[in-house]
């Protein structure tokens, strides 16, 4: 017995009203950094949630109230399965239940930088069996352009059953900055595009129960496509940025004096910031989703490809530059150096190493056959090589006993000053030590 009623004609309308009085049954697959942040925000507000993952680790431990995310804090986890609003499953038969299907999964690249999207044709099958009339399915997964539109929906009509009539697709890019106090899932506004008009208008309401502040797009393509610009424009403008400041270093100048000059002009400049590369899963990764579709339509995409270049040879630039510091100052080679290095998360105050240059910087430096050492308050331990390395407590006697402290993610829980006050020589890629006023003799910017 279907849990919907088979009159066509009312089906988004009975959706749409279980949305809107919060019966609608929610179901998120893929409890990440998307995934869980969403499943929080619908709980709070009412929805029985329902969150899928294919690691067993995981979902036993949403279940006890805690959480593996950033963003989302342990009590955030327990209030909300205390309160019965949400649970986690390794099981998709619970898809039958559903009314709302929210995609949430990874998209990495290829080694070839070619989308990988296993992880969402293999979500597609473990939803197309079990989907009944009046069910919204949507991807937040970031693809490129077509995605949607050419996998996802000839597999789900594959059920029978008809999109934008009996059942409702449409795509909803995920826009989460993990580290960012100021905008969360509940505040950042979100972009909806459908496969029809009715599908446009279930996502939108479904989405405008948690969040304020909903544009809805003419298509899945034109969603996606907003996703891919977003991030395009921020790898653009850093591997310009970046650029600029393999410039300023041919030319003498100190690149920080200037982007912090040009940012007094109050129009026509946005300042970003030279580092030692990209990281995160998606400015390093989504605009080659871009640039393979276009290649597909024989366009070279070339400002993506040349940022994209750009940014990747970040970290040997970084080696060079350290190379060159260590000899001039102190006549020593990198090879036996002894080398703390200071945050190896991809950006400060978060736990995620995913695609993070420091990591890169690392292994080139160990290459080179310096002896690292790792600090990082949020990160103990990685993967390194065929084992595992942990984080060294920061203590004066371990700054002391290296030739250099290189500062690779600026965490704000760092001393600064008290860091360069105890290290022999310090390396800053991030500009971390700004601040800093005693003993600047003994620092190096990018």
């Amino acid at each position: 017995m279907p849990k919907k009623s088979s009159q066509r004609k009312d089906v988004s309308k009975q959706l749409i009203s279980k949305i809107k009085d919060r019966t609608a049954k929610v179901g998120v697959i893929g409890l990440g950094y998307v995934g869980l942040p969403l499943s929080v925000e619908l709980a709070n507000d009412g929805f029985k949630v329902t969150g899928f993952d294919i690691s067993a680790d995981k979902v036993k431990l949403l279940n006890s109230g805690r959480s593996d995310i950033d963003d989302v804090a342990d009590e955030s986890v327990a209030k909300i399965v205390k309160s019965g609003n949400f649970k986690a499953t390794t099981s998709p038969e619970a898809l039958k239940n559903m009314d709302t299907i929210s995609i949430c999964v990874p998209t990495p690249l290829s080694k070839t930088k070619d989308p990988d999207v296993s992880y969402i044709l293999a979500t597609v099958d473990w939803i197309k069996p079990r989907l009944t009339p009046g069910t919204l399915v949507v991807l937040e997964s970031t693809t490129y352009p077509g995605t949607t539109n050419d996998l996802i929906l000839p597999l789900l009509e594959e059920s029978g059953l008809k999109i934008g009539k009996d059942i409702f697709l449409a795509f909803s890019p995920e826009r989460v900055d993990p580290g960012n106090a100021t905008y969360t899932t509940k505040n950042t506004p979100r972009v909806v595009g459908g496969i029809t008009p009715a599908c446009t208008e279930v996502a939108k309401t479904f989405y405008e129960q948690t969040i304020p502040n909903i544009h809805a797009v003419s298509s899945t393509g034109a969603a996606e496509m907003v996703k891919l610009l977003e991030n395009t424009f921020r790898s653009v403008n850093i591997g310009l940025v970046n650029e600029v400041a393999l410039m300023c270093d041919r030319l003498g100048l100190d690149v920080w004096e200037i982007i912090d000059a040009a940012a007094t002009k109050p129009f026509g400049f946005m300042p970003f910031y030279p580092g030692p590369g990209l990281g995160g899963h998606c400015i390093p990764i989504d605009p080659h989703y871009l640039s393979w579709k276009l290649k597909s339509l024989n366009y070279y995409a070339r400002f993506i490809e040349l940022a994209g270049e750009i940014n990747s040879q970040m970290p040997e630039y970084v080696v060079d530059r350290i190379s060159g510091f260590l000899n001039k100052k102190f006549a020593k080679a990198i090879n036996k150096s002894k080398i703390v290095v200071l945050g190896i998360a991809y950006k400060k105050d978060i736990k995620d190493v995913r695609e993070s240059p420091a990591l890169d910087v690392m292994k080139l430096l160990e290459d080179k056959g310096a002896k690292i050492f790792y600090n990082d308050p949020f990160v103990p331990e990685i993967r390194w090589n065929s084992g595992k390395i942990k984080s060294h407590k920061l203590t004066s006697s371990l700054l002391k006993k290296a030739d250099l402290t290189i500062v690779l993610t600026n965490h704000t829980e760092y001393d600064y000053q008290w860091i360069v006050d105890n290290s022999i020589a310090v390396f800053d890629t991030r500009n971390a030590t700004k601040g800093v006023t005693k003993n600047r003799s003994r620092i190096q910017l990018l």
